[in-house]
């Protein structure tokens, strides 16, 4: 464990490591958040669906005269948010791109942790069906409630899970960050592209 000390006058300020990964952990989110969308400058705010989503099997469809991108309940095997992104009846090449990134990389998460989760969900099951076994326990008692092992236990399965899939994960995460790059890039494109759009619409305006 280390510290960070700076001083400000007589003050002195000690911030721990936790404190500093904290604050990373909290920027990581809110640049997570922005890569979707939620806070680009140019876009319709995205809503937050409750009761007015209308299901169709797993997802969802917005209203025929929504102007928004659209952020659906969590997936039951992922677990992400879905995303019914707004296409505009102007949308410019640039703008299709960008939109099409950001579908594919949804697309992408979605069955990485869709795979994941199954994946966890069937190992976790049965390893646990493996130890009580072991200890000569059913998997329900009398009552019918589900048999459990204690936290140091589990903690050897979740140990051994994280260590099987770490090349998957790093490989996901090489990814992650590649496509977050490729929309990053678009979004800064289309940005300066309205931009410059609105200006020549501004002095157009005052020519006239």
């Amino acid at each position: 464990m280390y510290q960070v000390v700076f001083s400000q006058g007589k003050r002195i300020y000690v911030i721990s490591e936790l404190v500093v990964l904290l604050c990373f952990k909290v920027v990581w989110e809110l640049w997570n958040l922005f890569q979707i969308g939620m806070f680009f400058k140019n876009s319709a705010k995205a809503v937050i669906m409750n009761s007015a989503c209308i299901f169709k099997g797993l997802g969802f469809s917005p209203p025929a005269h929504s102007h928004n991108d659209w952020i659906g309940p969590p997936d039951k095997h992922s677990n992400l948010r879905p995303v019914i992104f707004y296409v505009p009846p102007e949308e410019s090449p640039l703008e299709r791109r960008l939109r099409e990134a950001r579908q594919e990389a949804q697309a992408c998460n979605q069955r990485f942790w869709a795979r994941h989760n199954r994946t966890f969900h069937q190992e976790k099951e049965e390893f646990i069906y493996s130890r009580l076994k072991a200890k000569g326990v059913e998997m329900r008692d009398e009552t019918g409630q589900k048999a459990t092992l204690n936290v140091e236990e589990m903690a050897d399965f979740y140990k051994d899970f994280l260590s099987k899939n770490f090349r998957k994960h790093m490989e996901y995460n090489r990814d992650w960050y590649k496509r977050n790059f490729t929309i990053t890039f678009l979004m800064g494109q289309v940005a300066l592209a309205r931009a410059l759009r609105r200006l020549r619409w501004k002095k157009k305006n005052v020519g006239n």
